[in-house]
């Protein structure tokens, strides 16, 4: 599974800067609002240094790393989700993604233009969660009025378990909080929920764009940030932009690196943001390697090993058997996977197993 995520923000609060740092792909980016007018998409690689060190032992003719797919949209403005601005027009292209990279300003800087005409990122945030919470209001009362009378009649019982879904979202949205607030404990009224793509449901990761002095210690934009978003199901990142593009221009690892000490960083920013929404999203990462392909698979805390199959193929899932594991100190201590059979490191898993991350697995199936 490929870790979906869409950016989202004010206009001139640095985006397009961020999306262009994190992809391949070349946003425009200009300092003037709704300058990204189709959404752009990039695809990134996730650095895992456990991936490399598995190629350098099996010498493999592909190494494929787990992916992000970034979307940038256009920048919202208050009035969005009505059809002001671009906003409304691009919600749809970010309704599906797995989390929400909401970058504010926390910035000064008089030659980039603020669209409310001052820097304040907390009421940037407001503006961006009242938005998304008016736009899921409305997705919410048009699935009421299609599962009202079927609920009410008794018939369907899913239809029930979802309207009383509809209503406890309602009256938090009507409040002002977020879909996110609502706690669902049953499985199954998670599973409906989900099937909802509610925007403020999504987690979010918000991205603090700083200057250059404040991409270590931050500054008190950032601590207000903070404070806002305390309780939330949420985390914060200070991010640097401008000095992310730079680095991302240089062209070896030795050039970045120099670079990311000379600004007392350890790692890029661009590094740190895919790790959070990792962390965010509670994902792990497992490995198939051999001298065919080495390859590194994203699955979510606490999967069995036959879901974790079935990333690879449906198939693995529906015929598995069991699950060859060995643990990566194990592989890279010893070698080989010979060396790991010989040492007796291989352990044989069935359906109960709860894949760990880091695991090298190989797949038993009959379909």
């Amino acid at each position: 599974m490929a870790l979906q995520c869409g950016i989202i923000g004010l206009p001139n609060v640095g985006k397009s800067t961020l999306f262009n740092c994190l992809s391949s792909a070349k946003a425009q980016a200009a300092n003037f609002p709704f300058c990204t007018i189709e959404p752009n998409v990039g695809v990134i690689t996730v650095p895992d240094e456990r991936l490399q060190r598995l190629a350098e032992i099996d010498h493999p003719k592909k190494v494929i790393p787990a992916t992000v797919e970034i979307v940038d949209i256009a920048g919202l403005v208050k009035g969005a989700s009505k059809g002001e601005g671009l906003g409304n027009k691009f919600l749809a292209n970010i309704r599906e993604t797995d989390a929400l990279l909401h970058v504010l300003r926390c910035f000064d800087d008089p030659n980039v233009t603020h669209v409310d005409g001052s820097v304040n990122p907390v009421r940037d945030k407001e503006i961006i969660d009242m938005e998304l919470q008016i736009k899921d209001l409305e997705t919410i009362e048009n699935r009421i009025a299609k599962v009202q009378k079927q609920a009410q009649t008794g018939g369907d019982k899913n239809a029930k378990r979802l309207y009383d879904i509809l209503i406890r979202y309602k009256a938090a949205l009507e409040q002002g909080r977020s879909a996110r607030t609502v706690v669902l404990d049953n499985k199954e009224d998670v599973k409906l929920a989900a099937e909802l793509f509610l925007l403020t449901d999504k987690p979010v990761l918000y991205i603090c764009n700083v200057d250059e002095a404040s991409a270590v210690t931050g500054n008190t934009y950032v601590e207000a940030v903070r404070k806002a978003v305390e309780g939330e199901h949420a985390e914060c990142l200070i991010v640097a932009s401008k000095l992310e593009s730079e680095i991302a221009e240089l062209e070896t690892w030795e050039e970045r690196q120099m670079f990311l000490e000379e600004a007392g960083l350890d790692q890029s920013g661009m590094v740190r943001l895919i790790r959070s929404a990792y962390h965010l999203l509670d994902l792990q990462t497992y490995f198939t390697t051999g001298p065919d392909e080495t390859r590194a698979w994203t699955f979510v805390r606490g999967t069995k090993a036959p879901q974790a199959a079935g990333i690879i193929h449906s198939d693995f899932e529906k015929g598995f058997i069991r699950a060859e594991v060995i643990k990566y100190a194990d592989y890279t201590a010893l070698g080989s996977e010979a060396a790991c059979r010989d040492a007796g490191k291989i352990s044989i898993e069935g359906r109960d197993y709860v894949t760990q991350d880091g695991d090298i697995m190989h797949f038993r199936f009959n379909v």
